[in-house]
């Protein structure tokens, strides 16, 4: 009669799939034993794998002994003493809570098994550098890091439970293939969820959080993990700025986790982990979520200010493109590769015909032609990325142009007359332009350079001059896959700016800085990323950029309405860049536009200074007795009044423009 564990031993059989290349290490190593030595973090099929093995070793006429050190009751010492004689095949499950006595199973309990014994360890940590520095057990061992499902294999699995391919790809997407999110998924589908996110069944995420990661021993410890989940890399700099005091054990816990991996920029959960810890936060305090996405954005932008290399910064932007661009949603952004072994560096000449050759390749012999014209005269405004060989595999160029340059590019000749009709670039400003963007083997499909591409436009946003009036981004085809994205980053549809060259239509994106500025630019980028209201981006057009005449004209009118704050309320200058630049937080538009005025009267000269003082800002005399008291003409005192009135316009004209 079949027992109920057999019927479970049956089922389990049936639904294994993949794991190929761990399976071949295991059958090769039947042959030759020795110790197998398995690590993975929780959840990733450690124990499932164990199970395949033990049944191969049974086909194969060999003895599996299951162990878990979970069930040790008596500690290490009942570990199993098997006999030569059963062709034993030892499977230790669990081993990293072995890892106190580690040492002893290395040095006295393995050493005296039969030499045809094959032992594999299953653990979430590797073998510690003790088995690593003995050239004996180096080599008898094999390692074999278990990872997520490949997704052809998730999908083969996935099918296997019935599911329609639309809710497999889903599922896939969610789990990033890790085998134990892909099983609780299933359960939460077959119970009526519809699950587009982690966040959507909190339970998973529970079940989750207890499974892989466990208890945090203090609220430090997991505002440390929360930092970690959030952040593209996690350094001690990071999470001081973060947490604050010494954060140098929380560095040294998050450093231990099985779930932590370190690279040379510093510390990263696996995927899973970081998306599982993200959507806990994210419905457990929805408030504290939001503090910290809004912390992280600014301790984030001191992290690449504080990097001295173009190299360095585009490294980690690029982490952080590829992270938010998978929790992004949208198409052209999700799907965002690391860049790899592909780097970006300055143009030089041998990389000119090879970047003509690929242009004309792909988008043909007129904007060839056109990227040829650009690397002539701004050779410093291109980047080309390269493979870890140094050969060339695709390029971008960011042009900074002033109306000398029309004429010879109909792109740059659209964008211009867009920007001059809908707010013309006033004197000393500048208009930027994302005019090419090209990968050598994928055009502009997903690629390495396309991540780049994306990394340097963020770079660029981060690092914006103060005199930048307009950026446009007129590099990318594909208006349908691109226009979400761009608006989510702010930057609306000029359709009245479209180009075409060579038979090739390509849309523009275009943002103003003066309507909105950087510090605007990142407190809607926060909002979308949290699924918050926001403005949208076209929207910032209607804001007025005003002429110099203009802003003059306003200048003069706040100064005479200190004292009325109705009538500065409906002054223009509050809606200007220089307002919304240096407006802190907890104070109002028109406290900043009082207190810069003030600055501005105390950096005139002092005859000047006192004048439009008693006139302004302290008057206690009408303005034909304060003549008077200056022993001045009353025509005298109004002609030095309006003179000091143009130099303070002047001088916070130049806080509006950037050139300060």
């Amino acid at each position: 009669m079949a027992t109920l564990g057999a019927e479970l031993e049956e089922l389990r059989r049936q639904s294994f799939v993949g794991r190929d290349a761990e399976i071949a290490v295991f059958r090769a190593a039947l042959d030759a034993p020795g110790v197998i030595f398995v690590h993975g973090q929780g959840g990733v099929g450690k124990s499932t794998l164990l199970d395949a093995f033990a049944r191969l070793a049974a086909e194969h006429g060999h003895h599996p002994i299951r162990v878990d050190a979970r069930h040790l009751a008596l500690g290490a010492a009942s570990l199993p003493a098997p006999s030569g004689e059963e062709r034993p095949v030892l499977l230790i499950d669990t081993y990293e809570l072995l890892s106190p006595v580690d040492d002893w199973v290395r040095e006295t309990y393995l050493p005296a098994l039969p030499s045809n014994c094959l032992v594999v360890i299953a653990g979430r940590e590797g073998p510690g550098p003790r088995w690593r520095a003995d050239p004996a057990w180096r080599a008898l061992l094999r390692v074999v890091t278990l990872g997520n499902l490949p997704g052809e294999d998730g999908r083969v699995w996935l099918a296997a439970q019935g599911l329609p391919a639309e809710t497999q790809d889903r599922l896939l997407t969610i789990s990033r293939g890790h085998p134990l999110t892909l099983s609780l998924l299933i359960d939460a589908v077959r119970r009526g969820a519809d699950p587009r996110a982690l966040g959507d069944v909190p339970d998973v995420v529970g079940a989750l959080i207890e499974r892989i990661v466990g208890e945090a021993p203090s609220p430090r410890h997991r505002m440390a993990l929360e930092v970690c989940a959030h952040a593209p890399v996690t350094t001690e700099d990071l999470l001081r700025m973060m947490i604050g005091g010494d954060v140098s054990e929380l560095f040294a816990w998050l450093r231990s986790r099985t779930f932590v991996e370190e690279s040379a920029h510093g510390l990263h959960p696996h995927d899973v982990v970081r998306e599982v810890l993200d959507a806990d936060l994210r419905w457990r305090d929805p408030d504290r979520y939001a503090d910290l996405h809004r912390r992280k954005l600014a301790a984030f932008q001191r992290q690449v200010g504080a990097l001295t290399g173009e190299r360095e910064r585009v490294q980690l932007l690029v982490r952080t493109v590829v992270l938010n661009g998978v929790r992004s949603g949208l198409e052209a952004l999700s799907t965002l590769a690391p860049p790899m072994q592909v780097s970006a560096d300055t143009l030089t000449p041998d990389d000119r015909a090879p970047i003509v050759a690929m242009t004309a390749e792909w988008h043909g012999a007129e904007q060839a032609g056109l990227a040829a014209y650009w690397m002539e005269r701004r050779p410093a405004d291109f980047r080309v990325f390269r493979t870890a060989t140094g050969e060339l595999c695709g390029y971008t160029a960011c042009l900074d142009v002033t109306e000398a340059d029309l004429g010879a590019d109909p792109g740059v000749d659209a964008m211009w007359l867009y920007a001059s009709k809908s707010g013309a670039p006033r004197a000393g400003e500048r208009v930027r332009i994302w005019r090419f963007f090209l990968d050598r083997e994928q055009g502009q499909r997903p690629s390495p350079a396309l991540t780049l591409f994306v990394a340097y436009q963020m770079l660029d946003i981060i690092q914006l001059p103060d005199d930048m009036a307009w950026t446009f981004v007129a590099a990318l085809e594909n208006a349908e896959l691109w226009t979400p994205t761009m608006d989510f980053l702010d930057f609306w549809s000029a359709p009245e700016a479209d180009f075409t060259v060579g038979g090739s239509r390509y849309p523009v994106y275009a943002h103003d800085w003066r309507r909105a500025g950087v510090t605007e630019w990142t407190e809607v980028l926060h909002a979308r990323q949290l699924g918050a209201p926001a403005r949208p981006a076209a929207r910032s057009i209607d804001e007025p950029v005003l002429t110099r005449s203009e802003f003059t004209d306003a200048v003069r009118s706040a100064v005479r309405g200190l004292h009325a704050p109705d009538q500065l309320r409906r002054n223009p200058l509050l809606r200007s860049r220089m307002i919304r630049r240096n407006t802190r937080a907890g104070r109002t538009p028109v406290d900043t536009l009082v207190e810069m005025i003030e600055a501005g009267i105390g950096a005139l000269p002092d005859d000047a200074s006192e004048l439009m003082t008693r006139t302004f800002l302290r008057p206690t005399v009408a303005q034909d007795r304060l003549a008077s008291e200056l022993h001045l003409s009353f025509n005298t005192y109004r002609r030095h009044r309006d003179r000091a009135i143009a130099s303070l316009a002047s001088s916070l004209w130049q806080h509006e423009t950037g050139n300060h």
